[in-house]
């Protein structure tokens, strides 16, 4: 729930309480909801097992489904320990399939609570999202969970990863394998584990090129870059700092703020012409939805796809794969189409490919 007012992550209960004082809401009730809907269609043919309330039980009620209700809880004051303990009692029930909705530190609680006993799928929900154990949006996680319950998708280990939150907020990113989950696999409906940039010198050199050409024909207007160390050659090659991790805006060459929440930059583009610039996540090919949800959809449908400037090395475009797609999932569908279709992608000086954008 930290996402969109700037906190990089809510592992932790003090930043829980620092996130609903900024106006922050919890988004996993609603996306869990939207994979639940899919899953409804067979609901003649599965028994729906959840924990109490905000766990499972509301969502699946808003959903039409009539759910065996296990365990107990404190209502609006769930912790990890809770996420464990249902993890731990739906094994002992031997269910078919436990899908959560969460980021890497519930990905993290399930794979401590149950290892590779049980097979596993998350509904993507959380700011921090690097496992390759969640489906590339919440519908298609309710997809790929029917067409498993209906024998219709194998299982493969997929990695549990997550970072030091503090060290993260700090502009560091710590990353760490926890260890697998199996999960129900089907290469359009999952996404891959982020891979981190490469160390070579190649790529540095390539982001630099990259940014000169950016730097070369910015205009007056303001822009908003990204999170990222392909943005943030952008920042270098002007002279100023960027915050590695967080959002910031720049005009004619100088900083205007840094580390923005959707709150800020709403004030920031009311009146004002505006730019995004953004770089995918590696291995993943995320262009929004991961990583960077202070650019919400409300900031994104102000600053109109015309003014979105996608950039990325050769190298990452490739560890995306070849002729995948890169990939939204803002939480709104109507910026989703907004966003797909066909955009421009500058990958070198005056170099530019043509990829496909898809939610």
């Amino acid at each position: 729930m930290g996402g969109r007012v700037g906190l990089k992550g809510t592992d932790d209960q003090e930043i829980v309480k620092r996130a609903r004082e900024l106006g922050a809401t919890p988004v996993s009730p609603v996306r869990a909801t939207e994979a639940l809907e899919m899953v409804a269609h067979i609901k003649d043919d599965i028994e729906l097992i959840t924990y109490p309330f905000e766990m499972g039980e509301d969502e699946a009620g808003k959903c039409g489904l009539d759910p065996i209700v296990i365990g107990s809880i404190t209502r609006g004051k769930t912790t990890a320990t809770d996420t464990k303990n249902a993890a731990r009692e739906m094994l002992k029930l031997q269910v078919d399939l436990m899908l959560f909705a969460g980021g890497d530190g519930t990905a993290r609680d399930i794979y401590e609570a149950v290892g590779q006993e049980v097979p596993t799928l998350g509904i993507p929900a959380g700011v921090k999202i690097h496992s390759g154990v969640f489906a590339i949006n919440p519908r298609k996680a309710g997809e790929l969970a029917v067409k498993f319950l209906r024998g219709n998708a194998p299982l493969r280990e997929a990695e549990v990863m997550d970072i030091d939150e503090d060290a993260f907020r700090r502009g560091r990113v710590s990353a760490r394998l926890y260890g697998y989950l199996r999960v129900p696999y089907e290469r359009r409906l999952v996404q891959d584990v982020k891979s981190g940039s490469s160390t070579i010198l190649d790529e540095k050199k390539s982001q630099e090129i990259i940014a000169e050409y950016v730097v070369e024909n910015m205009d007056d207007d303001y822009y908003i870059l990204g999170p990222g160390t392909t943005v943030k050659a952008i920042a270098d090659k002007l002279g100023i700092k960027k915050t590695l991790l967080g959002v910031d805006a720049i005009n004619k060459g100088k900083i205007v703020a840094m580390d923005l929440n959707e709150e800020q930059l709403l004030k920031l583009i009311e009146r004002r012409k505006v730019k995004i610039i953004v770089s995918p996540i590696g291995g993943q090919g995320f262009i929004f939805g991961r990583g960077n949800q202070q650019i919400s959809p409300k900031v994104i449908r102000k600053v109109g796809r015309d003014n979105i400037i996608v950039i990325a090395t050769k190298n990452k475009l490739y560890s995306i794969g070849p002729g995948r797609p890169l990939l939204v999932d803002t939480g709104d569908d109507e910026v989703d189409k907004m966003l797909s279709g066909y955009t421009r992608v500058i990958t070198g000086y005056n170099e530019e490919a043509v990829v496909k954008v898809t939610a």
